[in-house]
């Protein structure tokens, strides 16, 4: 069921479509992170500021080289230690697309560990977005369930995987790099 789902979602992100989907933390909205036409839509679906940048879902540290300028080494001491979900924002992303970034060229990465995006990340070779189920400023949903028809009437495919989950998930922590190797923690 896994592998199915994931190709049958690989398909869709590949063809430049939208889905939703079940990450490590949260249900989230997705595509391919390359794509500006598919990026926008999720703009739109979400009827959040296309300033307000989202995050990217990645399969591994290998897979960052080919999206920042540079890997900070704090970068990687952070990846190693954490043991929870970590967002970590990047300065000087690449090869994404334009309006994913923020406007300082920063973009937030999570490696993922969730089993589901993992595969995706494979059959697609690609990078994912991944933003909360919700409307812009309203609370992320807890659970499938309680993702509102607004955002599943909108999407091009929902994954048929872990929607009987009724855990509490959080979202990830996001920690911000900056240039000069400083850091803060946002959440």
């Amino acid at each position: 069921m896994l592998n199915s789902e994931a190709k049958n979602a690989g398909e869709v992100l590949v063809s430049g479509g939208i889905i939703l989907y079940p990450t490590d933390t949260i249900w989230g909205i997705g595509c391919d992170a390359t794509n500006p036409v598919s990026v926008n839509r999720i703009y739109r679906i979400k009827q959040r500021a296309d300033s307000k940048s989202m995050l990217v879902l990645i399969d591994g540290p290998a897979m960052l080289e080919q999206y920042l300028d540079q890997i900070p080494p704090l970068a990687l001491e952070i990846l190693r230690k954490t043991k929870n979900p970590t967002t970590i924002i990047y300065p000087g992303a690449r090869n994404l697309a334009d309006n994913l970034l923020a406007q300082d060229g920063s973009i937030g990465i999570r490696i993922t560990s969730d089993q589901f995006c993992r595969k995706l990340i494979e059959i697609t070779g690609r990078p994912i977005v991944s933003t909360s189920a919700n409307i812009s400023g309203e609370k992320y949903p807890s659970a499938f369930h309680n993702i509102k028809s607004a955002i599943r009437n909108q999407v091009d495919y929902i994954v048929d995987w872990r929607q009987d989950e009724t855990r509490n998930p959080a979202p990830s922590e996001i920690i911000k790099l900056e240039a000069d190797g400083t850091y803060t923690t946002l959440r």
